[in-house]
């Protein structure tokens, strides 16, 4: 029964009810990456995408990225883009995480450029 209501009434859980209904009458499947998002387009031109998990923009790669902003480039028919060997996948937004990059590594190293008053 929670789930119904996080379906209806939020927009960061996936889709909600109002876009699953638009998906099934006007959505057309366009594809999907390789992170499990769907990309769908509707007869008048209008793109979306439905997220595997949760919602995040940075979670849309490079070869869809161009594709949901009207962006033409050779790879806007098949989505498929030949990666080199020294390019890295395609990975979200990590600031505010544990994975975020630091400069050093050692998270414990980082100078403060001030001094608290109860040290």
């Amino acid at each position: 029964m929670l789930t119904l209501f996080k379906k209806i009434f939020t927009w960061w859980n996936r889709d909600t009810f109002g876009t699953r209904i638009k998906t099934i009458l006007f959505g057309k499947l366009v594809g999907t990456d390789h992170l499990g998002n769907k990309y769908y387009e509707s007869r008048n031109g209008k793109r979306w995408v439905i997220y595997a998990a949760e919602i995040d923009a940075s979670k849309i790669p490079v070869e869809w990225y161009s594709w949901m902003h009207f962006t033409r480039n050779k790879i806007e028919n098949n989505h498929e883009l030949k990666k080199y060997n020294w390019q890295k996948p395609h990975q979200e937004n990590l600031t505010g995480t544990d994975s975020a990059y630091y400069p050093n590594k050692n998270k414990n190293a980082i100078q403060k450029k001030y001094r608290s008053w109860k040290d």
